[in-house]
């Protein structure tokens, strides 16, 4: 079954490249995008069983910052993971303490990002 999943990225490019990619490589199902701190926070909501988020840190408007603190009490079979193209040694440890599973790289970690979101699959 695949995963509920929310996408959290200001790129329209890359949102129409990773929907494919993520749902045919690590099997899920994006029910919602969101472009800003706020839209994300709304999808959240709106698809409160969601399975797996998927957050940029730098949005349109807001930061993904913002999203992690808002999941910090969400259920233990949902996950969220950060997809970023700032993974400093700084941000990912920010991101961790917020609460974050997992923070990769856009440019270097893709693999990695997908085998990650896989494995929630096999749980």
């Amino acid at each position: 079954m695949p995963l509920t999943t929310i996408l959290v990225e200001d790129s329209r490019t890359i949102r129409d490249n990773l929907i494919p990619a993520l749902e045919e490589l690590a099997g899920v199902h994006v029910v919602a995008s969101a472009e800003t701190a706020e839209g994300a926070l709304d999808a959240l909501a709106l698809h409160g069983s969601w399975q797996l988020a998927i957050v940029d840190l730098f949005l349109k408007e807001g930061s993904g910052l913002t999203v992690i603190r808002a999941c910090q009490g969400r259920s233990r079979n949902q996950h969220l993971i950060v997809l970023t193209n700032y993974p400093s040694a700084e941000m990912r440890r920010r991101c961790l303490a917020l609460g974050a599973d997992a923070v990769f790289d856009k440019s270097t970690e893709l693999d990695a990002f997908f085998e990650r979101c896989l494995g929630y699959q096999t749980r």
